[in-house]
């Protein structure tokens, strides 16, 4: 079975830094583009990073470009979100899914999309907040 299980996420104050880690299981990650998504309460999911399939080609949304570091262990079959220098409007449910090697976010294409993606984890919660 098919699972993606996000941990690593809390409250930290602005400037903070929190790694996410994204554990999968019931398939090796290593072909599949993994992003990480967001969302706030009332906003539309946001497409934050995505880690492309089998190389180190990576994305960054512009709101986190710099900030944000999205990296893998294959050998651990996870993905990780370094979150650095964290503001206030960070503060979302962090959700990471999976695109299977022939689709669009494999080679780059619409890595923001979650209609993309196939397997998607249930989310952690990120607060920013003083």
């Amino acid at each position: 079975q098919v699972q993606l299980v996000e941990s690593g996420g809390g409250l930290v104050h602005p400037g903070g830094s929190l790694r996410l880690s994204c554990a999968a299981s019931g398939f090796t990650l290593d072909h599949w583009a993994i992003g990480w998504f967001r969302q706030a309460p009332g906003t539309e999911r946001e497409g934050v990073s995505c880690s492309r399939r089998g190389d180190i080609s990576t994305h960054y949304a512009d709101s986190v470009k710099g900030r944000f570091s999205i990296s893998r262990d294959n050998a651990k079959n996870t993905v990780y979100l370094q979150m650095n220098s964290l503001k206030p409007e960070d503060t979302a449910v962090y959700y990471c899914a999976a695109a299977p090697p022939w689709r669009g976010p494999a080679y780059g294409y619409r890595w923001y999309d979650g209609n993309e993606y196939d397997y998607w984890g249930p989310g952690t919660q990120v607060t920013v907040s003083s």
